[in-house]
Formats: C-alpha cells, sequence, structure tokens
C-alpha cells in the first residue's frame, strides 16, 4: 500500500500539543459567545447547566478524542475520515462518518475568517486613535476618523454595519470598503501560511508564541476592571454589582426549568472546547505514541475553562455593568452587538478605553488565529488522504475552497443570512449529531477496553477507568435527550425561515453542495483503502505460499 503522506510529522514537544489543542478552543467563543449566553440566560443560572455539561461532555468527550486521535495517528490518518476508519474496526461506514465531519471544519472556518477579520479591523483602528496624538493616527472604518469614540450606541451599531455589509447584499464590496476587504484577505493569509508551514514549525511555533501574548492582554484588562470602582458613579453601577450580575443567579427555578438555557450552555461548550469539530482528534493524531495524553487532554480543557470564566467573563460583562447599568441585558441581541457594539460603547466611556480596546480586539484576533488554523488543518489532512496529494498542493486547495466559501459570506451580509445559516448547520447541528456518532463509535465499535488502554499508554496520571462508562451511559444519553428537545424546538423555525428567505435558501443550497462532496469524496477514498488492504492481504498470502 501506498504510504500516506506527511504520515510521520508529530508535535515537537508535549506542550506544543497542549498549547494548539487549547488555542483551538481559546477563541472568540470564549471572549465573546460565552459572556453574551450568560447574559441572555440567567447570568449564575445559565453556570449550572454549564458545569454539568462541561463535567459529563466536555471533559470525558475531549479524553476519548485525544485518545482516537493518537490511535488514528498511530496508524498513518490524520483526518476525521482515516480515525474513524482505524477506530470503526475498518469499517467503510465509519470512515464516511468521519469524512462528514469535515463539514464542521469546513464551514466553520469559512465564516470564522470573517469575523477575524472584524476584530483586526476594530484592533487597527483602535490603533489609529492611539498614533493620532503623534500625527500617525488613520482609520480603516468607512466615513469614521481614527479611533472609536463615538458616543452613543447607535453610532457604535452604524459603524459595526458599515464594516460587515449589513445594508445589503453586495454592500462590502465597494470602494469605501476596501480597507476591510484588504484586512479580511491578510486574515485569510495568515491563516494559510501558517498551515503551510507545518504542524510543529508553523502551528506549534505561533502557538507558543501568542499564548503568553493572549494571557498578558486578558491580565492588563481584567486588572483595568478590577480597579475601576465605581466610574458611572450611579448606584447599581460598581464593580460588585457588575461581578454579581455575571455569578447570582437570576431566577433560578424558572430558569433551570427552560430548555433553551440547557440547550445554549451545551451548545456552548461543543463551541468553546472544539470538541467533535474534527479540530482535537486531528491535533492529537500527531502526539507520538508514547507521550502523555491523559493528563495532557485534561490541561487543555481546563485551560480554556480557565480563559472562558475566570478572563472572558470577567473582563466583559462587570464593566457593561459599571458604563452602561444593569438595562444593558435588555439591550444585547446577539454575541455580536455584546463585542462589536455594547464593549466599544464601553471602551468610549473608559479612561484609557482606545489603549484597552486595542488591547482587547487584539486578543480576540490573536486568539481567533488559533482557532480557525486548527479547523484548517483537518481540512488539509483530508485533501492529503483522500487524494495523495503533496502538502503544498492540499494547503493550496484548502485555501481556495475556504476562501470561496468566505467570499460567499461576504456577499450575502443582509440580516447576516449566509453567517447565521453556515453557524447553525455547522457550529449548532452537526456538532451535536457528531457528538453522538463519536460515542456510539467509541462505545460499540472501537470499545472502551481500547479506549481506556490508549489513555493509559505513557500516562503520567491515569484517569478513571469509569470513564468509558461515564461516556457510554451518561454522555450518550444526555447528548440525545438535548439532541432531541434541541431539534424539536429549533428545526421547525429553521425550515420556516427557509420558506421565505432566498439568501438562507441560497446558503442552504451551498452548505448542501458540500455535504455531497464530502460524501463522495470519503466514499471513494475508504472503498480504494478497502480494496488496498485486501491486495496486500492477498499478496501476503501468496508470498507465504
Amino acid at each position: 500500500m501506498k504510504a500516506r503522506p506527511h504520515a510521520n510529522e508529530h508535535w515537537g514537544s508535549r506542550l506544543g500539543v497542549i498549547l494548539a489543542v487549547s488555542g483551538s478552543a481559546v477563541g472568540l467563543g470564549n471572549f465573546i459567545r460565552f459572556p453574551g449566553q450568560a447574559t441572555l440566560h440567567g447570568g449564575g443560572a445559565f453556570m449550572i447547566p454549564y458545569l454539568v455539561s462541561l463535567l459529563i461532555v466536555a471533559i470525558p468527550l475531549a479524553s476519548a478524542e485525544w485518545a482516537l486521535g493518537r490511535y488514528g495517528g498511530k496508524r498513518g490518518y490524520h483526518s476525521p475520515m482515516g480515525i474513524y476508519y482505524a477506530a470503526g474496526a475498518r469499517k467503510p461506514i465509519c470512515g464516511i462518518c468521519g469524512g462528514f465531519m469535515l463539514f464542521i471544519a469546513y464551514v466553520i472556518d469559512m465564516y470564522y475568517l470573517v469575523v477575524e477579520g472584524w476584530c483586526l479591523v476594530y484592533a487597527l483602528q483602535y490603533l489609529g486613535g492611539l498614533l493620532k496624538p503623534l500625527g500617525l493616527g488613520f482609520s480603516v472604518f468607512p466615513t469614521i476618523g481614527p479611533g472609536l469614540n463615538l458616543g452613543s450606541s447607535e453610532k457604535y451599531g452604524s459603524a459595526f454595519e458599515s464594516i460587515t455589509g449589513l445594508a445589503g447584499d453586495g454592500s462590502l464590496f465597494s470602494s469605501s470598503t476596501a480597507a476591510v476587504l484588504a484586512i479580511l484577505a491578510l486574515c485569510a493569509f495568515v491563516n494559510f501560511r501558517l498551515i503551510y508551514r507545518g504542524v510543529s514549525k508553523g502551528i506549534e511555533r505561533f502557538c507558543k508564541w501568542v499564548a503568553p501574548l493572549i494571557l498578558l492582554c486578558s491580565f492588563l484588562i481584567v486588572a483595568r476592571v478590577l480597579t475601576l470602582g465605581n466610574p458611572s458613579g450611579e448606584p447599581g453601577q460598581s464593580l460588585l454589582d457588575g461581578l454579581g450580575f455575571m455569578w447570582n443567579p437570576r431566577n433560578l427555578d424558572k430558569t433551570l426549568l427552560d430548555m433553551d438555557v440547557w440547550l445554549a450552555a451545551t451548545s456552548q461548550i461543543f463551541f468553546s472546547t472544539s470538541i467533535c469539530t474534527s479540530a482535537v482528534c486531528t491535533y492529537t493524531s500527531y502526539v507520538k505514541s508514547k507521550q502523555d495524553i491523559a493528563l495532557s487532554s485534561v490541561t487543555a480543557t481546563m485551560a480554556n475553562e480557565f480563559c472562558e470564566v475566570a478572563l472572558g467573563g470577567l473582563m466583559i460583562i462587570p464593566p457593561a455593568i459599571m458604563f452602561l447599568g444593569a438595562s444593558v441585558a435588555d439591550k444585547i441581541e446577539s454575541s455580536f452587538s455584546l463585542g462589536f457594539v455594547v464593549l466599544p460603547n464601553v471602551f468610549g466611556e473608559m479612561p484609557m478605553g482606545q489603549f484597552f480596546g486595542f488591547l482587547f480586539f487584539s486578543l480576540l484576533f490573536f486568539a481567533a488565529i488559533t482557532s480557525s488554523i486548527s479547523q484548517l488543518q483537518p481540512a488539509v489532512a483530508f485533501l492529503k488522504e483522500s487524494f495523495r496529494w503533496s502538502h503544498k498542493t492540499s494547503v493550496l486547495v484548502a485555501a481556495a475552497l475556504v476562501c470561496l466559501g468566505s467570499a460567499y459570506v461576504c456577499w450575502f451580509t443582509a440580516r447576516f443570512a449566509a453567517l447565521d445559516t453556515f453557524d447553525f448547520w455547522a457550529a449548532n447541528f452537526a456538532p451535536f449529531l457528531f457528538a453522538i456518532v463519536q460515542t456510539i463509535i467509541i462505545s460499540y465499535v472501537w470499545g472502551l477496553k481500547n479506549l481506556k488502554a490508549e489513555l493509559d499508554r505513557g500516562a503520567i496520571v491515569k484517569l478513571s477507568p469509569k470513564l468509558g462508562v461515564l461516556i457510554k451511559y451518561v454522555s450518550l444519553p444526555y447528548l440525545v435527550l438535548i439532541f432531541g428537545i434541541w431539534m424539536f424546538q429549533n428545526f421547525g423555525a429553521r425550515i420556516e425561515t427557509l420558506k421565505t428567505d432566498k439568501s438562507a435558501q441560497l446558503s442552504t443550497i451551498f452548505l448542501a453542495a458540500i455535504v455531497c462532496v464530502l460524501f463522495a469524496v470519503s466514499y471513494s477514498t475508504v472503498r480504494r483503502w478497502k480494496r488496498e488492504e485486501k491486495e496486500s492481504a492477498s499478496l501476503n498470502k501468496e508470498s507465504r505460499e
């Protein structure tokens, strides 16, 4: 059988893979999506289903994905298609399921690059304001000067609309927004360049450099928040009020009986930890066979949770309450409005707000890169295994496909129709579905004994032997229940949207085409693998005879 390209590529160190997997998870979900979800769903009351999902979904499934990834990597597979094929007793259906999982990686990256570009636009805008006193000020926003100190929520909302093209489809492709499109292109180039340099020289080196920078920016912003006191002088807008809004359960009885809150908490866990998106199992397929993965998996998961809960929640929600009051929660329509409208308003009121605005959106930009490259790597590995292309060719083709999707998102910007459709299917629907598929393969095909043996191999600290039991008898039923309720509550509304929104219809057709291509490629690839295995077995039999 022909050797698979880059089958022997590995991480340079244990710290490197921990930082890479943590970086995959630490991104916009931690610093924008989580605070938004917590604010919208009862503050401290939201944290109860969130912590339940962390314990019975995130930690066990993350450890299982580390084991799955290394198991497949030792057999020369680095894409979910190959990893599922190896762990699934080399059954073609398991490989095809893994191929479908690439849908998440491709589609998330298509719109994630766009949002990543918004973060860089805001960071540069704040930088232009900082340089203005030196006579070096500049602006990348249409119609406004250097910096971002606009004075009202309406003006911040208008600025956000101008860089995202909310005015209408195709409005982003105009002379006034040329700088924004150039910045989006720069983001794409940085991502593809890192992937091109490979696992150890590109991804690992970048994560080792950027992880301390993300933490430094986070701690500086948190330190500023904790020293603000009561900046507005209004009652109910002190630091303690801001912290209380985040952690005190509101309407606890009603919240815990609301399945929307449980659905939101579980979805947030998927989004923030990157489990069941193909990133973790692909990254860990490059872990050396005798290297610890048990302790490393828990370390990476908890590092993400620290960034999300301790840093993300603290640096965003308290200052919003301190400057704008508790009524700000009623004005938050989405995570985007919190991150790109409400927070700039806060920075506009804050002493040294231009500097801390620059720090915050720089933090978002670098954190977003570590997440977006984690979605690109599975796509590149998939192309290598499917077509046996070189690394260079696979990166170029993956880049072209992702850029095509990003251009689509940039064109259909009215009401965020394309972005919302992509996000619904790739970040909400598909991770739930593949989490169920993955737990079934682990529990009933690969087997809990193989899971335990892989986790124990090279383990510094062995995890509980009950982990497999937890996955099979607690995680799987929980996921099936939540997914069933989520489908019942949301799928009908999505269908109704498709009936009336032409942009959503086109976006769904675009995504369906991706699914069809993935099926065709996965099907042909696993059939080729089976055929080669039979030919190899036949040759071995003849040689023995």
